[in-house]
């Protein structure tokens, strides 16, 4: 066999510089690391390398094109919000369908990173409120708490501002955020002006729990993945411990009895806070994240089915059961929009959906009942790990079923 001609080996040199790009980005989109190697191999494939092998984590890849070749090592950047995910998914597609030259594809990658959100901060800074807003006319419908989380929510954004500009506030984020979230809605309930409130805490701070990463954790575990699974969910559960200080802090400030940490549900705004709640959680996550116009609807078709997947399998079971039924109507519904529409990326339509399951305010209910001496620690630990467990699942049954879908309902080349 001959050896490789420098021609060749330039063009493999970029090739394995625009996988290991690719593959930094689809990693800091939140992706599992089992579904990025098997895109970048669909990738590899169409560009003329059948024999790509990478290894993914949380962090960063290794790419190589074939077996003892040489091999490309890049860092992750920081997370990407959902219009720069849906713009590496649309660099991808186009990859696939011999669109976009590689060194286009690396170019216009490296500007995704550099794309803002196009809505004005204010805009933004009430989709933070109005999102609370919505979470809490599902977890906490009463007049009051809606307005406390709300509240909440303003007094987080300003928290995420500053952790941008100071490193010291980045490294408290969780712990800050938690401790005057919860100083304020204890305070208020200590005060006689809301009930719940425990309930109430959550929503403003839904946005910082770590779910995703537990989850994803539990999902590449599952696949098989044990270094990138482990890694991301010890992570995950040192973030929930970290939210759980914030909180156990202000009620020891002021000094909550421990029946105010009960995980009391009150409802009086009756059946129509669900769907208006699903609604603004739809709207705001759009503005948040700057997902485009074309795709919002699908967000909101995609969310409502994960949400009544969820509801159903919580009367007809458990949280668990809700959990597994809701990941499995989010990724499969996401996978069939995208076959049916390719420049709608499923990752964008799935997120907002997999936000709304908030495996993680479940663990902080349980882990904060655990501290306040309400709970066993087994009885907590079996119940955080199951809902994790059957929404990673869930997660795995969807993907498949989308996979095993794509022949029949992927629309053909025009």
């Amino acid at each position: 066999m001959s050896p490789p001609s420098s021609a060749e080996e330039d063009r493999g040199t970029e090739i394995r510089a625009l996988l290991a790009h690719l593959g930094t980005a689809m990693i800091a989109t939140g992706q599992p690391v089992q579904e990025i190697e098997e895109e970048l191999l669909e990738v590899g494939v169409q560009l003329g390398f059948p024999d790509v092998q990478t290894a993914v984590g949380p962090t960063g890849l290794v790419v190589t094109l074939t077996e003892g070749g040489p091999a490309t090592h890049r860092a992750a950047p920081p997370g990407l919000r959902l219009h720069q995910s849906a713009s590496v998914r649309r660099i991808r597609y186009q990859l696939l369908r011999g669109e976009l030259a590689p060194d286009a594809a690396r170019e216009q990658l490296a500007a995704v990173a550099r794309r803002p959100v196009r809505h004005p901060l204010w805009l933004v800074a009430l989709a933070w409120p109005v999102l609370a807003v919505g979470i809490a006319l599902i977890l906490q419908p009463a007049w009051a708490n809606v307005a406390a989380a709300a509240v909440g929510a303003g007094v987080v954004f300003v928290l995420v501002q500053l952790a941008e500009r100071h490193q010291v506030v980045k490294a408290l984020l969780p712990t800050l955020a938690a401790f005057v979230v919860s100083l304020a809605v204890f305070g208020a309930a200590n005060a006689g002006l809301l009930e719940g409130p425990l309930r109430t805490v959550l929503p403003p701070l839904a946005v910082l729990l770590p779910g995703a990463l537990v989850v994803n954790g539990m999902s590449e575990l599952a696949a098989g993945h044990m270094q990138a699974g482990s890694a991301r969910l010890t992570y995950g559960l040192v973030q929930l411990g970290l939210f759980v200080l914030g909180l156990l802090m202000a009620t020891a400030l002021l000094r909550v009895p421990s029946s105010s940490l009960a995980n009391l549900r009150v409802d009086e705004i009756g059946w129509a806070g669900a769907p208006v709640g699903l609604l603004l959680i739809g709207l705001s996550i759009c503005l948040m994240e700057g997902v485009p116009l074309r795709m919002q609807g699908w967000v909101l078709l995609v969310l409502s089915l994960a949400f009544g997947a969820q509801v159903a399998g919580q009367q007809l079971g458990s949280i668990g059961l809700g959990g597994f039924l809701g990941a499995i109507a989010a990724s499969l519904g996401a996978s069939v929009v995208e076959l049916r529409r390719p420049q709608l990326a499923r990752l964008v339509l799935f997120l907002p959906a997999f936000w709304l399951l908030v495996p993680g305010s479940l663990g902080l209910v349980g882990v904060t009942e655990l501290a306040a001496g309400r709970e066993s620690a087994t009885d907590v630990a079996i119940g955080v790990l199951g809902v994790a467990i059957a929404i990673s699942l869930g997660l795995l049954v969807g993907s498949a079923l989308g996979r095993s879908l794509r022949g029949r309902l992927a629309t053909p080349p025009a």
